[in-house]
C-alpha cells in the first residue's frame, strides 16, 4: 500500500468510548452507496459554517511549527526547540484568543479515489492548517480505502505498544473500492458526488462524535521450511525474538529451515478460491495496468478469473470432493474463556473460509448475517459485535454459493464463533494454498511431510474508532 500522507487540523471533543457489549454503529446495506453519495451533498455540506468550523480546528501556531518541525527533522527535540520559538514571537494575526477545542490529523492517500485524493488534500487545507498535529484530545481522519485505514491503526498500535496513552480515535473519509471499515463505523459506503462540501460535513461530525472500539487480530504464520516468496504488505517476518516467542506458545520448536511471519488484520482474513481468485486478479491488475480502468471493468476480469480458476465449474477430470478444503486443512477453535483447543470438523463442500471481524464484507455485504435468538442459542453462538474478542468464521462452497450469498439471497456456511484460531495446512496433491488478509493475497507454500500453522489471536488492546453515525 502507498504510504499516506498526513494533512492535520483540530477537532471537537465528545470523547464518550461505547462499552465493549454496546451496539455498533447501523450497518448499511451496500444497495444504498449511491444514496449516501447523494445525500453528503448539497444542503448537508451547506449546514457547516466554514468560519465556525476552522474556529474548531485550527490549532495555535506553535503547535503547528512543533509537528512541522519534529516531521522535518525527525526529532521531537526539534519540536520542542520550533514551539517555544514560535511563542517567543507571539500569535498570528487573528490567533489572539483562538478556542482550541480538539486536534485533529487527516491522512490523505492520495492514490486512493482516482483524481479526489489530491484535490481533497487541496480542500483541506482551505478549512484547516497545513502543519498541525498535537498530542492532547487529538483525533485523526484518514481519507483512502481499508487499506489506508489499517495502515494507520496499525501505526497508532505502536502507541499501545510504547504505553503512550491515550491512543486518538479515528475517522474515515471512504476514497477506497470496498470501504467496509467505513461501512462499519457510519462513514459511508463511497465517496460523495458533491465532495467538496462533504468534506466539511465530514470534518464536523468528526469534532464531536463519540468512540467505539474495533478489535484487531494477530496472524503468525509457522512454516517448517522455506518462505513466501512474493511477501504482502501485510505480513513481516517475525524477528528471532518474536520466533523464539511464537515457538514457546505452540510448544514446538523451529528448525533452522523454518520460516515465521505475523501480520494484524482488521476486517478478515481468508483461505482457498477466493484468495485464489483475488491472487489471480491483482496480478493482472499489475501486470496489465490497462485492463484494469474502473469498477465495472474489475467486476467483469473477477468473475472471469473465478471461472477459469474452476469455482463456478470444476473440471470434470478433478473430484468437487477433492477441491475441499478440508483436505489440506485442520481448523482448531479456542472458545471464549477457554484455554484448550477445539477441533472443528471442516464441511467437504466448503471451498473457502473466511474470518470476519466485522459486519460489513466484500463492500457491504452481510454474509454472517443477522441470526435470531433461537438459531444462536442452537450453534452456541453470541450477537457478533466488532468488539466483543471473538472473530467468527464462515464458509463459501462453489461459486454460485459464493454468488448467492453476497448478493444477500441466502447466509453463507456459518462454522464457528472463536477467541483464537489455528489452522494447521498440509500439503499433498496440493503444493500450496492461497491465503488473503485485508485484500492482500498471496501464495502460501505446503509441504506434505510437516505442518504450516497459521494461527490467530487478539491483539491486546482495541483500536479508537470515532463514530460516523453518533
Amino acid at each position: 500500500m502507498e504510504r499516506a500522507e498526513a494533512e492535520v487540523g483540530m477537532a471537537g471533543n465528545g470523547d464518550a468510548v461505547h462499552t465493549p457489549h454496546s451496539a455498533p454503529p447501523t450497518a448499511p446495506s451496500a444497495r444504498v452507496s449511491i444514496w449516501e453519495s447523494v445525500r453528503a451533498c448539497g444542503v448537508w455540506g451547506r449546514d457547516v459554517d466554514k468560519a465556525e468550523l476552522r474556529r474548531r480546528v485550527v490549532m495555535p501556531l506553535y503547535a503547528r511549527r512543533a509537528v512541522a518541525a519534529a516531521v522535518a527533522e525527525k526529532d521531537e527535540a526539534a519540536g520542542v526547540a520550533a514551539a517555544a520559538a514560535a511563542r517567543d514571537e507571539g500569535g498570528e494575526d487573528g490567533e489572539e484568543g483562538l478556542e482550541v477545542v480538539t486536534p485533529m490529523v487527516v491522512f490523505v492517500n492520495s492514490k486512493s479515489g482516482g483524481r479526489h485524493g489530491p484535490e481533497l488534500k487541496v480542500r483541506l487545507h482551505e478549512l484547516i492548517s497545513k502543519e498541525q498535529d498535537i498530542r492532547a484530545n487529538l483525533r485523526i481522519m484518514v481519507a483512502g480505502g481499508d487499506g489506508t485505514v489499517g495502515w494507520v491503526l496499525g501505526c497508532l498500535q505502536e502507541l499501545n505498544k510504547l504505553k503512550r496513552e491515550p491512543v486518538p480515535p479515528t475517522g474515515i473519509i471512504p476514497l477506497g473500492t470496498g470501504n467496509d471499515l467505513a461501512r462499519s463505523f457510519g462513514w459511508g459506503g463511497s465517496f460523495p458526488f458533491g465532495w467538496r462540501s462533504a468534506v466539511k460535513r465530514y470534518l464536523n461530525k468528526a469534532v464531536s462524535a463519540s468512540v467505539v472500539h474495533l478489535d484487531s487480530w494477530q496472524a503468525v504464520i509457522r512454516m517448517p521450511e522455506g518462505e513466501i516468496t512474493e511477501l504482502p504488505h501485510a505480513l513481516k517476518k517475525a524477528e528471532p525474538a518474536d520466533q523464539l516467542e511464537f515457538s514457546k506458545a505452540s510448544g514446538s520448536e523451529l528448525t533452522e529451515k523454518a520460516s515465521c511471519y505475523k501480520g494484524v488484520f482488521y476486517n478478515y482474513l481468508s483461505i482457498g478460491m477466493d484468495a485464489q481468485v483475488a491472487y489471480g486478479f491483482h496480478h493482472l491488475r499489475d501486470e496489465k495496468p490497462y485492463l484494469a480502468q474502473g469498477p465495472v471493468a474489475n467486476k467483469l476480469i473477477y468473475a472471469g478469473y473465478s471461472c477459469t480458476q474452476g469455482w463456478f465449474c470444476t473440471p470434470c477430470t478433478a473430484s468437487p470432493q477433492l477441491r475441499g478444503l478440508r483436505n489440506i486443512l485442520r481448523l482448531y477453535i479456542k472458545r471464549a474463556n477457554c484455554s484448550e483447543w477445539e477441533q472443528i470438523q471442516m464441511p467437504s463442500s466448503v471451498r473457502s473460509l473466511v474470518v470476519l471481524n466485522l459486519y460489513n464484507y466484500g463492500s457491504g455485504r452481510h454474509p454472517w448475517g443477522d441470526l435470531k435468538p433461537d438459531y444462536l442459542e442452537k450453534k452456541g453462538f453470541v450477537e457478533a459485535h466488532s468488539d466483543d474478542g471473538l472473530i467468527e468464521i464462515f464458509g463459501l462452497k462453489e461459486g454460485w454459493h459464493a454468488s448467492f450469498v453476497m448478493a444477500e439471497l441466502i447466509k453463507a456456511k456459518h462454522i464457528a464463533q472463536a477467541a483464537a484460531i489455528k489452522f494447521e495446512m498440509r500439503g499433498g496433491e496440493w503444493d500450496r494454498a492461497y491465503v488473503q488478509m485485508d485484500g492482500e493475497p498471496w501464495k502460501q507454500p505446503l509441504i506434505q511431510d510437516q505442518s504450516t500453522i497459521l494461527e490467530i489471536n487478539k491483539v491486546p488492546y482495541h483500536s479508537r474508532m470515532i463514530n460516523g453515525d453518533s
